[in-house]
């Protein structure tokens, strides 16, 4: 789950993570409250999406840049007024942008050096890995394959923690000496406690700066959590934004089910989310390209095949469905009667194959060969996909 920049620094604060004061707004009206609880003088003004890329993006209304200096209070409420309610189309979005619901003002800060910092799983190790580098406020990719030299990383052991050599290791790579170097510090081990106790699966700061004053601050805030441990963090479940997600998605997790959408016309349905990587790859082995990720899991039900049916068939890129199930835990005929009563319920028109092996199967092939549906069914993996991507040619 990923939440707001204005999210990220107000759950900084509680981290003790220096921020520049900010106040969000979503509407207009809000607007002259948020910047009343700022000091005179220049102020940002950030387009709040989930997105990056946002201070070189153009909104379809022509106007240009999500993140804007202004020179003084008054210059940033005319300003939020070119942002909220209209699209903002960055890299990151795709050409469909996203609409800008919330204007997040801020403090402008007086930019000594910026930094990129960040602490994510690095799951080769299994353990948390904190990446930093003297190079921010750029695209870390790029600095990561032209000078990787630039980027420190250091792996944290879980059982013991954060341990002050692996501080000062951070800081000596960073090149910071005297109180930049004490405050980063305390960043830093505030910026891992955040990323511990929320279960995050990253927290990113980039830009990180150091002020002429020796004031080492967050400027930017990027923060996601890991969705299988939201269940203890009934606060930060409290900061999704449904408005920032696909809808298909958000009907998905009603009823427990693993689904991305992907800009394909072939629609998949899975249990168990290797085998939904490995039909997406053999979909495009074949020459299609898969419109989803969708994993029903290892027991699912009737009820929730059905749903899955009905998500695949709310976006209108979809082609044609493979259905590729292995039955361990899974019933293929609990499958199976999914499909029979989906397909009756939706009335669906789509070339439609099926792949049933595992558990039950027998029974599962029987169901679908009784119910009188024009589908059509795939031997094995291969046999199905590529099936399904000659009916959709």
């Amino acid at each position: 789950m990923n939440i707001h920049e204005y999210q990220a620094k107000a759950l900084f604060e509680k981290f003790g993570v220096p921020v520049p004061k900010g106040a969000a707004a979503r509407s207009r009206e809000e607007f002259a409250t948020a910047l009343a609880q700022l000091p005179e003088g220049a102020t940002m003004v950030k387009s709040q999406i989930h997105a990056g890329g946002r201070g070189k993006g153009t909104f379809t209304n022509g106007f240009k840049g999500g993140v804007k200096f202004c020179k003084d209070k008054a210059a940033a409420l005319a300003m939020a007024g070119n942002m909220l309610g209209e699209t903002l189309v960055t890299a990151q979005t795709g050409p469909a942008g996203r609409r800008v619901q919330t204007v997040y003002f801020t403090v402008a800060s007086d930019i000594k050096k910026e930094y990129y910092l960040a602490i994510l799983l690095d799951r080769a190790s299994s353990r948390p890995v904190i990446v930093a580098s003297t190079e921010g406020g750029v695209e870390i990719e790029k600095v990561a394959h032209e000078t990787p030299e630039k980027i420190t990383k250091v792996r944290v052991d879980p059982a013991y923690g954060l341990a002050d050599f692996q501080v000062r290791d951070l800081i000596a790579a960073l090149g910071l000496t005297g109180a930049e170097a004490k405050n980063a510090a305390k960043l830093i081990r505030n910026l891992y406690t955040c990323f511990w106790e929320t279960d995050a699966a990253m927290v990113e700061v980039n830009p990180l700066i150091t002020t002429p004053t020796g004031d080492v601050l967050a400027l930017d805030a990027k923060v996601s959590f890991d969705d299988n441990a939201l269940f203890r963090h009934p606060e930060l479940v409290a900061l999704r934004d449904l408005n920032e997600e696909d809808p298909k998605e958000i009907e998905a997790s009603k009823y427990s089910l693993s689904y991305i959408a992907l800009d394909g016309n072939i629609a998949c349905l899975v249990n168990g989310a290797g085998l939904a990587m490995s039909t997406m790859d053999i979909i495009k082995h074949f020459g299609g390209t898969p419109a989803n990720f969708l994993d029903v899991g290892g027991g699912a039900s009737k009820d929730q095949v059905i749903a899955a049916f009905k998500i695949i068939l709310g976006d209108p890129n979809v082609k044609g469905i493979l259905v590729n199930i292995f039955g361990g835990i899974m019933d293929c005929n609990v499958i199976a009667q999914g499909i029979v009563e989906a397909v009756r319920e939706v009335g669906l028109k789509l070339p439609l194959v099926v792949r049933l092996e595992g558990n039950n199967v027998e029974a599962g092939k029987a169901t679908l060969a009784a119910s009188g549906l024009t589908l059509v069914s795939g031997d094995t993996m291969a046999d199905a996909a590529q099936k399904i991507v000659r009916l959709v040619a």
